[in-house]
């Protein structure tokens, strides 16, 4: 059975600080936190700004949450054994600026980025919320016929729901969705 297993990065493997700016006439007129991001409706005249969220050095600071980042390496290492399945982190990010700097926040919690792919639903055009961009990434993976088994864990409800909507378009594949818990426990969502 090949499978492909995803996490979130922002309150799922880790606690992290940087905030989204709300920029309304040039000005920040809010910074919300990753959990507040998940639910604030932009008002006309707003748009976001995810500055924050490029910078390595900003990233850096997180803090891992054990739970599930035991999870995540023991996925990553009994994955590694079958060739046709993947883990994929699976971020609303954008490319960092310093690419290295951000891998290695994730080395230094014992994983093997090598094995491990990271996909940045930031550089999708600005068209679509988040959980479309994670749904679109997922999709095009299913696309490939490989995979017969798909698991999303994730602290949005929304990224979560969206990835259940997938069943109906590739009915022969088993699918997970796990609402991450702050504390790095996981809820079965269906």
């Amino acid at each position: 059975v090949s499978q492909s297993r995803y996490f979130g990065i922002d309150e799922t493997l880790f606690h992290t600080y940087a905030q989204i700016a709300v920029v309304a006439d040039g000005k920040v007129v809010r910074k919300l936190s990753n959990s507040e991001f998940n639910t604030y409706q932009l008002k006309p005249g707003e748009k976001f700004d995810f500055s924050e969220f490029r910078s390595a050095d900003k990233f850096a600071e997180s803090t891992p949450i054990p739970r599930m980042i035991a999870k995540a390496k023991a996925i990553a290492n009994g994955i590694a054994t079958k060739p046709d399945s993947r883990v994929i982190i699976l971020t609303a990010r954008a490319d960092f600026d310093n690419k290295e700097k951000f891998l290695d926040v994730f080395r230094k919690q014992g994983l093997d980025m090598s094995k491990i792919r990271v996909e940045r639903a930031g550089n999708i055009g600005s068209d679509h919320d988040v959980a479309t961009k994670k749904y679109m990434i997922i999709h095009t993976y299913l696309n490939t016929k490989q995979f017969s088994k798909v698991r999303l864990f994730d602290d949005s409800m929304a990224n979560l729901k969206v990835f259940l909507q997938l069943k109906r378009q590739f009915p022969t594949v088993k699918f997970e969705a796990y609402y991450a818990m702050p504390n790095g426990s996981i809820k079965t969502i269906r």
